[in-house]
């Protein structure tokens, strides 16, 4: 038996790509070497061939303060608009999301679409009084409007948290604490496996114990009635009414925070 296992791990095969594959590939023969002969050659030729700046910094690396590295420390740009913006002229009509949702629900985004959709809750969200540097806790489901909550808070230099969905409000409440949030964005339930997760449910009773949340913004996804409470809680669809397709980008500087990433851990304090 340990031999057949052994036989098992041993594996001397190469499957080498095809030659349209190798054509499409981002990193080249010889871009390790590249990387290690002068690595700050190497990522300022990356970030200016790779990234749209509003503002190209003008060095590459801030090491004066180990262990508090700061990379291209004066350069000024914006996520959002490197994700959707610079795609448009020529991708716009591209497909940025192919969605299957369950119970078998299914949507297709393209670039153009997306940034429509971004833009609108983004002003959405400005009409809410959310302004550059506030945090965010997200609280949804693996449905579209979950990277576009991402990319509008992108845009106006929001720092968001994604919580994960099968979090306990326990578990929510904490993150929204530490991250110290303004706004709450969920959905009335998430489906999974069949079954609703009551996810605005958890929400509230994750807010009893966290004053500082000012508004909720609650996506209607499985149409399980919710309580929707007066002037803190805002449907998602009603809040992106009539607001405008366009939204100006943040002027953001390089090493301005975009999000917050707890651990997983269930003991202690989110980390």
């Amino acid at each position: 038996m340990s031999q057949a296992l052994e036989n098992l791990l041993s594996e001397e095969r190469t499957f080498p790509p095809s030659e349209e594959f190798t054509a499409a590939a981002n990193a080249k023969p010889g871009v390790y070497e590249e990387a290690t002969a002068d690595y700050l050659a190497f990522w300022k030729k990356q970030a200016l061939e790779r990234i749209t700046w509003f503002s190209e910094p003008s060095q590459v690396l801030d090491d004066s303060n180990p262990p508090f590295y700061k990379w291209f420390a004066d350069g000024e740009l914006n996520l959002s608009y490197n994700c959707l913006d610079r795609h448009l002229a020529e991708h716009g009509d591209q497909v940025a999301y192919h969605w299957i949702g369950e119970p078998g629900d299914t949507r297709t985004i393209t670039y153009a679409d997306l940034a429509r959709e971004v833009n609108r809750f983004a002003n959405g969200l400005k009409s809410l009084g959310l302004e550059k540097g506030d945090r965010v806790a997200i609280y949804m489901g693996m449905i579209p409007e979950l990277p576009i909550a991402m990319l509008a808070c992108a845009r106006l230099g929001l720092v968001h948290s994604v919580v994960f969905g099968g979090f306990s409000s326990a578990a929510l409440s904490s993150r929204i604490i530490d991250a110290d949030a303004r706004l709450v964005i969920t959905q009335d339930g998430a489906w999974r496996g069949g079954s609703v997760v009551p996810l605005k449910v958890n929400t509230d009773v994750a807010l009893e114990q966290t004053p500082g949340v000012e508004h909720t913004i609650v996506v209607r996804r499985t149409d399980h009635g919710v309580e929707m409470v007066e002037g803190r809680d805002v449907w998602w669809h009603d809040l992106v009414e009539g607001q405008s397709e366009e939204c100006e980008p943040e002027v953001l500087n390089a090493e301005d925070p975009l999000y917050i990433l707890y651990t997983s851990g269930t003991t202690g304090k989110p980390k």
